[in-house]
């Protein structure tokens, strides 16, 4: 009896101890993006614009020179490093992160979308917040207009999403990206004001919650991938003429993935 019992016992403590080893922690991809080419920037003349002395009260300098306002289309760092480009794994399709995603949020402040670049989930929601008013402008103390006009963009032709103003500080507009054509896996989700032209942003496709958005320096980190190997892209909106670069990248169960992503 004892020997038995002293057996069982033994297999109890080797099952729970394998058990760790069957489960997967998921692994982490982490690099750089790096750009080959210069920075480039567009440059307005804010009294072409509506509201050009509150528009050149932007707290971001670098975006703001006397009567001109520049939209910063490439950032590159001093050793190459991209900044705004999205790093995304896809070749993975996760229904419930889809299903759950509650929406992609964007906030006019001070004449300008924030964020500059980001993802957006087929048929999910798009949230844009107006956050603007000028107290020194009698036709703009309830709010500074803004119009939010969004195309989905595929190869060289794009589409009408919405196109709806937001006359008052704190109006808000919900409405869902809709990709249609395979544009999805192709194309990419561009929002501009139809008031403010130097007011642009970018957002890539995703079907799952492994992605990033490079840092100043181009660096990005994805945590907890499923473990193999993995398609991996990188995109900048203006960067190598938009197009997707694709990786492949193995990710060690419980392990770090180094990739270096250059777009040229």
């Amino acid at each position: 009896m004892t020997r038995s019992l002293s057996i069982m016992m033994g297999v109890v403590a080797v099952a729970v101890i394998a058990s760790p080893l069957t489960s997967f922690a998921g692994g982490t991809i982490t690099g750089k993006v790096i750009y080959s080419g210069k920075p480039e920037q567009k440059e307005f003349l804010l009294s072409k614009f509506p509201n050009p002395g509150f528009c050149a009260k932007i707290p971001n300098k670098s975006l703001v020179d006397g009567d001109k306002r520049f939209l910063k289309q490439i950032e590159v760092s001093k050793d190459g490093g991209l900044k705004h480009a999205i790093v995304a794994v896809v070749d993975i399709e996760d229904k419930a992160f889809m299903d759950s995603y509650s929406g992609t949020e964007v906030k006019a402040e001070f004449c300008d979308f924030q964020p500059f670049s980001g993802i957006v989930v087929n048929n999910r929601l798009f949230k844009v917040e107006n956050t603007d008013a000028d107290p020194d402008d009698p036709k703009s103390v309830a709010g500074v207009l803004h119009n939010p006009h969004s195309f989905v963009v595929k190869g060289s032709t794009s589409a009408t999403g919405f196109n709806i103003g937001l006359s008052k500080k704190g109006d808000r507009l919900e409405k869902p990206v809709v990709f249609r054509g395979g544009a999805e896996k192709e194309g990419y989700f561009r929002l501009q004001c139809d008031q403010h032209e130097f007011m642009q942003s970018f957002f890539l496709p995703v079907t799952n919650p492994y992605y990033a958005v490079a840092k100043e320096d181009g660096s990005f980190e994805i945590k907890d991938v499923p473990p193999g190997k993995h398609k991996v892209v990188a995109w900048h909106p203006f960067a190598g003429k938009a197009k997707k670069i694709e990786f492949e990248v193995d990710v060690p169960d419980g392990g770090t993935a180094t990739l270096k992503a250059e777009i040229k």
